[in-house]
């Protein structure tokens, strides 16, 4: 092989403030699912692997939860902990901020970005959603001159725009390499993980404000049945005034998740499931270390 054509492979790290989008640029680059995505802030606890390949290139993806600040809970420190992890382990760092906005949380992980001496491209999402185009500009000048990024990218993960630049300048920075995954795979979470966290995905986009960030989903039994897949799975919640909430008048709540889970499990994983959900009480367990460790989060 030329230089030229030497195979590349390496980390992206996705980072940035909660809520500039990061698993949906995540799920757009990979054209499927891997992250679960809702409007709440923080949604994104775990570090998520998506392995994308390309002639020439293996790029490895790292979605990231949100770096902020406040870490009131053992929660959030863990959090935290998982993405500067990420952070210190790529081989280079794509930063996600939200078009026309750039405040204290974004400023926070700009520095961790310096401090881990990693080089970085920018990428501003969400510019779909800016009707005067014209400021897009000066807010990319400024931010390019807040640190020395390799190159700032517009995107739009949503609506698709502009990403397959954004592959092509992620690729061009990634070491020479030999691959790092087998051309097979995609991600490094497996079948209980994907159960798990699109659960949860039902629980946040159904509770909106309700319970916030105090629950947790587990699976306590999978097997097959008659070719279906059958899940007890219990839900978590941290205050025991939670748990009707979560049920919902008759369990009508809790039936409305299960079933808005079960579809898309089914269509996802092309299997059969069905779906046994439990709401149980374990007090603070966002601020149990113990608790976290269990349930995955350390």
């Amino acid at each position: 092989m030329t230089e030229s054509t030497a195979f590349r492979a390496g980390f992206a790290a996705i980072v940035g403030r909660p809520n500039v989008g990061k698993s949906t640029l995540l799920n757009a680059l990979m054209g499927e699912k891997l992250s679960i995505v809702t409007s709440r802030p923080q949604t994104t606890r775990h570090r998520v692997l998506g392995v994308l390949n390309r002639p020439g290139v293996q790029l490895a993806f790292v979605d990231t939860p949100g770096l902020h600040l406040g870490e009131r809970r053992a929660l959030n420190r863990a959090m935290n902990r998982t993405a500067a992890a990420a952070l210190a382990d790529a081989d280079l760092v794509v930063f996600v901020v939200e078009a026309l906005r750039f405040g204290e949380e974004d400023e926070a992980v700009l520095q961790r970005i310096r401090d881990s001496g990693r080089e970085a491209i920018v990428v501003i999402n969400k510019v779909d959603r800016v009707p005067q185009k014209d400021k897009l500009l000066p807010f990319t000048a400024e931010l390019a001159g807040k640190h020395a990024f390799l190159d700032v990218v517009p995107v739009s993960a949503e609506k698709g725009v502009n990403l397959d630049r954004l592959v092509d300048v992620i690729a061009g920075h990634l070491p020479e390499s030999p691959e790092l995954f087998p051309p097979e795979q995609r991600t490094d979470r497996g079948e209980d993980f994907q159960i798990t966290e699109t659960i949860r995905e039902k629980l946040t986009m159904e509770l909106v404000e309700e319970v916030p960030y105090g629950i947790a989903v587990e699976i306590e039994k999978k097997e097959e049945v008659e070719g279906r897949l059958v899940i007890d799975a219990v839900i978590w919640v941290d205050r025991e005034g939670q748990k009707p909430i979560v049920i919902g008048a008759k369990g009508s709540r809790l039936k409305r998740i299960g079933q808005k889970a079960r579809e898309e499990l089914n269509a996802r994983m092309g299997k059969r499931l069905h779906l046994n959900l439990w709401v149980k009480v374990r007090e603070d367990w966002a601020d149990d270390a113990r608790a976290l460790a269990q349930l995955g989060m350390e």
